[in-house]
């Protein structure tokens, strides 16, 4: 019986991660296509702004489809560890972005992040990842 409800706290735990580091780039990345929750393009550091081969707002659009991809790839595919482990490197940069812009605790709230997606990681080796695409798959093989 402690075994099951053990499960049911890691299964709980693992689905508020999966959906939090789904959504959250998800939405930040629309957003870098709106900047209604910001103006994304003051966060780039100088230094990195001046090397960009396009404006900063293009970049936050590159930026922006990268998020979303990776987003929807925590939420709806079966790789939903490598794609955290591909948010948590993604916040990590953001992060090492915003201390030469000098943003330092925008930075710590990134790294902060970027554990909390390691974690959810971690969780997904013991957790039975359902994915979208994987129940599309299942439904057609069995209709065949």
């Amino acid at each position: 019986m402690r075994e099951a409800s053990e499960q049911r706290v890691i299964d709980s735990a693992w689905w508020t991660l999966r959906i939090t580091f789904g959504v959250v780039p998800l939405v930040a990345g629309i957003d870098k296509f709106l900047n209604l929750l910001t103006d994304w393009p003051r966060y780039i550091a100088p230094s990195l702004a001046h090397m960009l081969p396009m404006s900063p707002q293009a970049f936050m659009y590159v930026v922006g489809v990268i998020e979303i991809v990776a987003g929807l790839a925590v939420l709806l595919t079966p790789w939903t560890k490598t794609f955290a482990y591909v948010v948590a490197a993604w916040l990590a940069g953001i992060a090492l972005n915003l201390i030469a812009a000098r943003f330092f605790d925008v930075a710590v709230r990134d790294l902060v992040m970027a554990v909390g997606a390691v974690t959810l990681a971690r969780l997904t080796s013991v957790v039975e990842v359902p994915s979208v695409a994987r129940a599309r798959l299942r439904t057609a093989s069995a209709t065949t």
